[in-house]
């Protein structure tokens, strides 16, 4: 295992071990009322998490056994699953959400150093190394333990997973802008989201509130910015 795997595992622990606990603080009532996710309930994020880890288990087969799984049987399974679990009892929602984190766990734990190299494909038919698949799941974790909507802002991240998740999607977002702007979290080198040209905005401040901000989950007015800064496309 590569050292970016375990840190990446480590940072699932993490914030499969915050989404448990917050999970569990919840009352019974509050599973069926809304997250900050606009037409779910509690349910449905929490839902949405353990089949998460379910079809990134499914990857990581994948890439032991050579065998395509993917990640979910067919397209509308994803969907059809999370409405399916969204309204059950609170019990059995963190019962879920704990035994399929460790089914994750004990997958990624097991997988061999040439597993971890082996070509996977995501939901959308693209190719990939199975090493990415715990990156995803870091995400997962820690952003839908915002959209639970349960106290947790996006402050909770912690830096090293901010800093790495403005980065990721900084990357995936940078062929959609016409504008290069440059982003300047707190205490770590610039990073240009972008087209390759002199950026002529800057956005600076905490890492996590800048991550929060190009995940769709935090506001422009809570950075110190300059220039006029473009309207950024809707992440995933």
């Amino acid at each position: 295992m590569t050292s970016d795997i375990g840190q990446a595992l480590d940072w699932v622990e993490q914030g499969q071990r915050r989404l448990e606990e917050a999970v569990a603080a919840l009352r019974e009532e509050a599973v069926g009322e809304p997250s900050a996710l606009p037409g779910w309930t509690r349910g449905h994020v929490i839902t949405h998490v353990a089949r998460n880890a379910d079809a990134l288990v499914n990857l990581l087969t994948w890439a032991r056994t050579g065998t395509p799984t993917p990640m979910y049987a067919r397209p509308e399974q994803r969907n059809a699953d999370i409405e399916a679990g969204a309204g059950r009892a609170l019990a059995e929602q963190l019962a879920d959400l704990r035994e399929s984190g460790r089914r994750f766990a004990d997958v990624a734990t097991s997988m061999s150093p040439q597993a971890w190299q082996a070509t996977v494909r995501n939901a959308q038919g693209a190719e990939m190394p199975a090493s990415r698949v715990p990156w995803f799941r870091v995400r997962e974790v820690w952003i839908h333990l915002v959209d639970l909507g349960a106290g947790a802002g996006i402050d909770v991240i912690p830096d090293d997973v901010a800093l790495e998740l403005l980065r990721d999607v900084a990357g995936w977002m940078s062929p959609k802008l016409d504008q290069a702007v440059s982003l300047r979290p707190d205490g770590h080198p610039p990073v240009t989201v972008g087209p390759d040209a002199e950026a002529r905005a800057t956005v600076a401040g905490p890492a996590n509130l800048m991550a929060g901000w190009l995940v769709g989950r935090g506001d422009l007015g809570a950075l110190r910015c300059e220039g006029t800064v473009p309207t950024l496309p809707r992440w995933l």
